[in-house]
C-alpha cells in the first residue's frame, strides 16, 4: 500500500502487495461473507430441516444437520466468515445446543444493518441499539421462563425430546431421551443448594452393530479394552475392585548397570529372586480381598500369570480419564503404589465381565452402588449412524443438564422468538432516536427464527409469521409457536415443545456479540499470501518476446 504526497514520490507504509478494503466496501465485505455462512447452516433448521453432506480432503463422509458439526468441518477462509463459525463453537462449548440458531440469528442481525448502513445510520448508533435490545430480551425471556425441577422426570424428558426433533435419529428418540435423563440425574450433585451435574463424568461409548434401540446405559463403567490373560475369568460377580497407578512390573534401574553373573546357579537365583518380587506384589493385591484390578500402566506377563492363578481379572493400560471415572462410580481410590493397596481403598460393582461386540472386545463394570460416572453404549446400523445418534446424545445430555442446573426452561417453536420481538417493538418506541431503528431491526431480525422454521417445513413464512404475531398481540399466552407438524400456531406447552432459558440466553449473547464485533470493522488490511509454487522462468523458445 502506497500513499502519494504532494511531491509525486509515492511512501511505502505496508508491504507491497497488502490488500485494503475501507469504509463501506469493507463493511459490506464482513457482512456479506457472514450471511453466506448463516445461509449454509439456515435449511438444517427445526424439525422438518434437511441434512448436509460433508466430504473431507481424505474422502471421510459426515452426514448431520448440527451447526457446530457442520461449519466445523467446513474449511473457512474469509476473516468474518471466520468469526461466524467462533459463534457456533462457542455456543457449542456453552450450552451444546442453538448453534444453527445462533448463526441464523447473527447472520440476519447483520442483515438488517446493512440496510440501516444504507441509510446512514453509523455503525456505533447500530451497536448501540442492538445492546439495548439484547438486555431487554433476556429480560423478556426471564418473563416468560417456567421452573423445572430435577424431580420433573416427564417435563426433561420433553426437553431432551425437543433438541433431538431436529436430529436424524427420529425413530429412537425417546429411548435416547430417557437415557440422557437418567444420565445426567445419576451424576447430578447437590453442594450449597445448587444442582451441578458435570456431564464430562458421562463416557459416551460408539460400537456400530445391532440398532439404535439397543444403545443402552451401564451404572458403571465400560472400558475398550480386554482382560489382560486369557487365563483369567471373564466374569465375577460381587467385584472388589482395586485401581493402581504404578507398574506390576520389576523397575529397571535408572542409571546403566551390569551384573556379572558366573554360574547357571547364580542365574537361577536371579531369575528366582525376580519371580518372588512379582509374587509378591500379586499376593499384596490378593490380601486386600480385590478380585478385579485395573492399571494404569502396565503388568508383567509373569504377574498375570499369578493372578490368573489367584482367580483376579486385570486390566492393564487404562487411559488416566477412565481410571478417574472407575473411581468415582465404583468408590475406589486411585493408590500409586501397591503398597498402598489396602482393603479400604477398593471399590464395589455387582458384576465385571468382558464382553465381546463384534470384532472387539470390551470391559463391562455394571450396577455400581449410586455410580457418580456411568457410561451410554450407543450402537446403530452403520458408522455414519452411530456418529449422528453420538451428535443428537451429546445435545440432548446438555440441554437436561441445563435445565436441571438453572431449574428454568421456555416453550420451543420459535415462541420465545414472538414474545421477544412483541416486546421489543414497545420498548423501542420508548427508547426513540436512531436507536429506536436498531432496536426495531433486531426485532424484526429475531423473527426471522420462527420464519424460517415455517419455510423448512414447506409451510407460507408470511402467513405462518402473521398468525403467530396476532397470537402473542392478543395475549392469550406467550407459549404460541410453529407447530411444523401440522402447519398451524399452536400453543407449544401443549404440545411439549420445551427449551432450556439457558440455550436462548446464549444465543443471543453469542449472536449480538458476533454481530457487533463485524459492524465496527471499517478497515481490512490483509498481507500478500505466499506464494504455493515459485515461479519457474520461461524458457527461451516459450519466450513472448518473439
Amino acid at each position: 500500500m502506497a500513499a502519494v504526497p504532494s511531491g509525486n514520490i509515492p511512501i511505502l507504509v505496508l508491504k507491497e502487495g497488502t490488500g485494503r478494503t475501507t469504509g463501506k466496501e469493507a463493511q459490506k465485505n464482513n457482512i456479506m461473507a457472514a450471511k453466506i455462512v448463516a445461509e449454509t447452516v439456515k435449511t438444517t433448521l427445526g424439525p422438518r430441516g434437511m441434512d448436509k453432506m460433508l466430504v473431507s480432503s481424505l474422502g471421510d463422509v459426515t452426514i448431520t444437520n448440527d451447526g457446530a458439526t457442520i461449519l466445523k468441518e467446513l474449511d473457512v477462509q474469509h476473516p468474518a466468515a471466520k468469526m461466524m463459525v467462533e459463534v457456533a463453537k462457542a455456543q457449542d462449548n456453552e450450552v451444546g445446543d442453538g448453534t444453527t440458531t445462533s448463526v441464523v440469528l447473527a447472520g440476519e442481525l447483520l442483515s438488517k444493518a446493512e440496510n440501516l448502513l444504507d441509510q446512514n445510520v453509523h455503525p456505533t448508533i447500530i451497536i448501540d441499539g442492538y445492546k439495548k435490545a439484547a438486555d431487554k430480551a433476556k429480560e423478556a425471556l426471564e418473563q416468560i421462563a417456567m421452573p423445572v425441577s430435577i424431580k420433573d422426570d416427564a417435563l426433561l424428558v420433553n426437553v431432551a425430546l425437543t433438541s433431538m426433533g431436529s436430529k436424524g435419529i427420529t425413530s429412537a428418540k425417546e429411548h435416547f431421551a430417557r437415557l440422557a435423563v437418567d444420565a445426567v440425574k445419576q451424576v447430578a450433585e447437590e453442594t450449597n443448594g445448587k444442582i451441578k451435574a458435570d456431564i464430562d463424568l458421562i463416557k459416551v461409548l460408539k460400537k456400530h452393530g445391532k440398532s439404535l434401540e439397543d444403545t443402552e446405559l451401564v451404572r458403571g463403567m465400560v472400558i475398550d479394552k480386554e482382560i489382560a490373560s486369557s487365563q483369567m475369568p471373564k466374569r465375577i460377580e460381587k467385584a472388589k475392585i482395586a485401581l493402581l497407578n504404578a507398574k506390576l512390573e520389576i523397575e529397571k534401574t535408572e542409571f546403566d548397570a551390569k551384573i556379572n553373573i558366573e554360574s547357571p546357579d547364580q542365574m537361577k537365583l536371579f531369575l528366582d529372586e525376580e519371580e518372588r518380587m512379582l509374587k509378591e506384589m500379586v499376593e499384596q493385591v490378593r490380601s486386600t480381598g480385590a478380585n478385579v484390578l485395573f492399571c494404569e500402566k502396565g503388568i508383567d506377563d509373569l504377574a498375570l500369570h499369578f493372578l490368573a492363578k489367584s482367580g483376579i481379572i486385570a486390566v492393564k493400560s487404562v487411559s488416566s480419564s477412565d481410571m478417574e471415572k472407575l473411581a468415582r462410580a465404583t468408590g475406589a481410590k486411585i493408590v500409586a503404589n501397591v503398597k498402598d493397596l489396602t482393603a479400604d481403598v477398593l471399590g464395589e460393582a455387582k458384576i465385571v465381565e468382558e464382553v465381546k461386540i463384534g470384532d472387539d472386545k470390551l470391559v463391562y463394570v455394571r450396577e455400581c452402588k449410586n455410580p457418580k460416572a456411568v457410561t451410554i453404549v450407543v450402537r446403530g446400523g452403520s458408522e455414519h449412524v452411530v456418529d449422528e445418534a453420538e451428535r443428537s446424545l451429546h445435545d440432548a445430555l446438555c440441554v437436561v443438564r441445563n435445565a436441571i442446573e438453572d431449574g428454568k426452561i421456555v416453550a420451543g417453536g420459535g415462541a420465545p422468538e414472538a414474545e421477544i420481538a412483541k416486546a421489543l417493538r414497545k420498548y423501542a418506541v420508548k427508547v426513540g432516536g436512531r436507536e429506536q431503528l436498531a432496536i426495531e431491526a433486531y426485532a424484526d431480525a429475531v423473527e426471522a427464527i420462527p420464519m424460517m422454521l415455517a419455510e423448512n417445513a414447506g409451510l407460507d413464512p408470511i402467513d405462518i409469521m402473521v398468525s403467530l404475531r396476532a397470537e402473542h398481540e392478543s395475549q392469550h399466552s406467550p407459549y404460541y409457536g410453529v407447530d411444523v407438524f401440522s402447519g398451524r400456531v399452536k400453543n407449544m406447552l401443549d404440545l411439549n415443545v420445551v427449551e432450556p432459558m439457558r440455550v436462548k440466553q446464549q444465543v443471543i449473547k453469542s449472536a449480538t456479540e458476533a454481530a457487533n464485533m463485524i459492524l465496527k470493522i471499517d478497515d481490512l488490511i490483509a498481507a500478500k499470501g505466499m506464494e504455493k509454487e515459485p515461479k519457474t522462468p520461461k524458457k527461451p523458445e516459450e519466450s513472448s518476446f518473439d
